[in-house]
């Protein structure tokens, strides 16, 4: 593969201001690509045209292209990005909180929104649910290219930069198996003269790392964990993710034991519900034990069908027994709603089609 061209949101704004003098254009240019979401060089009407001609020989503004999206009637909208290299990754905008209104119809509490990112081409964790491990590894994304899909769904949604919002690192990839690029988006995120979003509006999910759970727990970056969990002996877990193998559930919870929190929040564990495999109250019971000592809240999902898929989704009244026994026993437990049922919501979903759709296209 070619080397990407780099992009001006790899950047962090030190960074930026080393690379561009005098450093107030760098500030200035940082304002373009975070507060105006500039779509290309020549919108950047106060940086000297010379500058702007010399930057876009040698870098791009934004490293990849919405080519495709899917709204569901609930406000959830999956996109399909297409990168430089011509691999596709994707993102979600989640609609949590309907805005407030008072009496007369004037706002309130503005309406509140998670982007869910994705963090590699593929995965190599391979769990048997996932549709994106069909697809296998194709290579990790850039700090820019992770940073790029919060500014284009932004942008896309009119959500000017100062509004908060929430970013959920859950779409395609392991995220901690591509430590670095993560770590240095992050900090780009946080950047006040940025997008200013604190590292608690920022949630890593990860399969299970322990050894990179210790790793991002040492660079203090002051971000929320979440682990995705879904099992409560290794022996489904390994059947669910193969990678178990190497990085136990009692590896998981030493580390997650060890790892810097506020201590006013807690550690997020989703557990993915497939009907008749982890949906009994047997299973509740060992996690109530699993967890024992550990500040946790249990996010129940349900599993997403996909065609091809042999797990299905577990009925809401299993769903239910399993929340009020977690509960009754002292563990906070949640369900979280099904986004975009209606649509390609499942990760690695509306690649998938897209592709089918262009195989299909070719072949006639």
């Amino acid at each position: 593969m070619s080397a990407l061209k780099p992009s001006l949101m790899d950047f962090t704004q030190k960074e930026l201001t080393e690379l561009v003098k005098p450093s107030f254009r760098a500030k200035q240019i940082y304002g373009w690509l975070y507060h105006q979401y500039a779509p290309d060089f020549k919108a950047m009407k106060n940086i000297p045209k010379a500058m702007k001609e010399e930057l876009a020989q040698n870098y791009i503004l934004n490293p990849m292209k919405i080519v495709r999206k899917e709204e569901s009637s609930d406000g959830t909208i999956k996109y399909l990005f297409e990168l430089q290299d011509g691999k596709t990754v994707e993102a979600v905008w989640l609609k949590m909180k309907d805005a407030q209104l008072d009496e007369s119809g004037n706002i309130i509490h503005e309406a509140k929104y998670t982007i869910c990112v994705s963090t590699q081409v593929g995965c190599k964790v391979g769990c048997s649910f996932c549709l994106t491990a069909k697809g296998g590894f194709t290579r990790d994304l850039t700090a820019g290219e992770i940073v790029a899909q919060v500014v284009n769904l932004k942008r896309d949604n009119k959500h000017k930069h100062n509004r908060k919002i929430n970013i959920v690192y859950m779409g395609m990839g392991e995220p901690l198996d591509n430590l670095d690029n993560l770590a240095k988006a992050i900090e780009i995120f946080k950047e006040e003269e940025g997008l200013a979003i604190s590292g608690k509006r920022q949630t890593v999910s990860t399969s299970g790392l322990s050894n990179k759970i210790d790793k991002l727990g040492e660079m203090d970056l002051g971000v929320h964990i979440a682990i995705s969990l879904h099992a409560v002996d290794d022996e489904l877990r390994s059947e669910l993710i193969p990678m178990n193998k190497a990085h136990n559930i009692n590896s998981i919870i030493e580390a997650v034991k060890r790892f810097p929190i506020d201590t006013r929040k807690r550690v997020m564990f989703e557990y993915l519900v497939i009907k008749n495999k982890n949906d009994d109250l047997g299973s509740a019971k060992k996690l109530v034990k699993l967890l024992s000592g550990i500040k946790a809240k249990v996010n129940l999902i349900y599993f997403n069908p996909y065609p091809g898929t042999t797990y299905e989704r577990p009925a809401r009244e299993d769903m239910l027994k399993f929340q009020e026994y977690l509960i009754n026993h002292g563990l906070l437990s949640t369900i979280r709603d099904s986004k975009g049922i209606d649509i390609s919501a499942a990760c690695g979903q509306l690649k998938e089609k897209n592709q089918d759709e262009i195989n299909t296209h070719l072949n006639n």
